[in-house]
């Protein structure tokens, strides 16, 4: 059978003056799929064997090439948008006709030079596709190990578990929520570090340092903030953990600590409900 969206080696089983025909062999030469002319490997001949990607091409014909792909069945890759049309995105994937995304396949709109990372599925109408829907086909075999700083494409954030990130735009990875800091957007690049590689390969991350580390990084952010408020924060460590939250990014344990770094160091000082940088 001939497959769709993927390379294969097909058979030579008919020359004609506009290319050849493929097929899986000369004795299963019924399903047959043309390869153009311009692309028919120079010496080639009836039972020559070649290695050849098939798709659709602009009239929905299934054809082959010899070209390579940026993308196949069951695998992950980072396109460029080439334009917006009626029913979707097209993205350039190296082939002679674009790769359709639809609308419903996104995951927020995208615009002509944005970069996605997608997957390809067969449609409805049995044509290759593109989703932005990337976590089946996201893999398990990483190299990382527990402590490994990683880089990754945000592809789903959910309130209950965090952000999915897709490693190297191929390795399947979750930020859970108690590890998030600050603004993590879908389609963001993350920088972060492998806090565990479960059972079945996938990776925990964490965008923050090791406690001591990020210690340091905390005070250092919150004095920024302090400054942003020309040196009196309008709130203490005694407000709602969702005051502070939204103001500094901090779950509130991280924003204690912080205040109690700065307030050792004699950098800030408590004043009633506030807390005020003292100056150099």
């Amino acid at each position: 059978m001939i497959r769709l969206g993927e390379t294969q080696e097909l058979v030579i089983v008919k020359v004609v003056e506009f290319g050849v025909y493929l097929a899986v062999s000369a004795e299963s030469a019924e399903e047959r799929v043309l390869l153009p002319k311009k692309q028919v490997p120079e010496g080639s001949d009836v039972g020559s064997v070649l290695a050849v990607f098939v798709y659709r091409d602009s009239k929905d014909r299934m054809i082959a090439t010899t070209k390579e792909p940026r993308l196949r069945m069951g695998e992950t890759a980072e396109l460029t948008v080439a334009q917006v049309g009626k029913f979707g995105a097209f993205l350039d994937w190296g082939l002679e006709k674009d790769l359709l995304l639809p609308f419903k396949q996104q995951r927020g709109r995208v615009e002509e030079g944005d970069k996605v990372l997608v997957s390809l599925y067969i449609d409805k109408s049995d044509r290759l596709c593109a989703t932005m829907n990337v976590y089946e086909n996201l893999r398990t075999d990483s190299p990382y190990q527990r402590d490994d700083r990683v880089t990754g494409r945000v592809y789903e954030v959910s309130d209950n578990f965090g952000a999915f990130v897709a490693v190297d735009n191929r390795y399947s990875a979750l930020i859970p929520q108690k590890e998030l800091y600050g603004r993590v957007e879908l389609g963001q690049d993350v920088s972060a570090r492998v806090v565990q590689v479960r059972e079945d390969g996938k990776l925990t991350l964490s965008v923050r340092e090791k406690a001591y580390l990020q210690m340091d990084k905390d005070a250092e952010e919150l004095l920024g903030i302090i400054d942003s408020y020309d040196g009196v924060l309008p709130f203490n460590d005694k407000v709602s953990p969702e005051i502070i939250k939204r103001e500094t990014g901090m779950s509130k344990n991280e924003f204690k600590r912080a205040v109690g770094r700065l307030l050792k160091e004699g950098r800030i000082e408590l004043s009633g409900k506030v807390i005020r940088k003292i100056e150099d």
